[in-house]
């Protein structure tokens, strides 16, 4: 019996990742955006992924250091919100506050009470439900 060879490929391609550089800023904007949120420490902790509290004071700092793969998507994914928030509510004030306002989407709960379950799924609804409002 003869088998074709397969070709080695990666599992992702390489311009689709985000690079050190970019995690950094990244990190950088989420803490300003944390703060245009007005979360708490434990909040802000809570949607990075349970992060240390020694963590993300030195994120707060300025301090990044290493950002790992899940971290880098929680972050990409709570800009998706913010973007996706930008582009409904046009006055920043309004959109900074609608993460902490109930919604009956969410069965009167707020975008912030959905997000804080802690799961990367969680922060996904909320995503997926801005972007079907942009485009409904």
């Amino acid at each position: 019996m003869q088998f074709a060879q397969v070709l080695k490929t990666e599992a992702e391609p390489h311009h689709n990742r985000i690079t050190d550089a970019e995690a950094a800023a990244l990190a950088r904007t989420t803490v300003k955006l944390f703060s245009r949120w007005e979360l708490s420490d434990a909040e802000a902790r809570t949607l990075l992924g349970d992060m240390s509290s020694r963590t993300w004071s030195r994120w707060k700092t300025g301090q990044i250091g290493n950002v790992d793969r899940d971290l880098r998507a929680r972050m990409a994914i709570l800009m998706s919100i913010h973007k996706g928030i930008r582009h409904l509510l046009v006055e920043p004030s309004r959109g900074y506050s609608w993460v902490k306002k109930p919604n009956s989407v969410f069965d009167d709960a707020s975008a912030l009470d959905v997000m804080m379950r802690g799961e990367i799924v969680h922060l996904l609804a909320v995503r997926e439900y801005l972007f079907a409002e942009r485009n409904a």
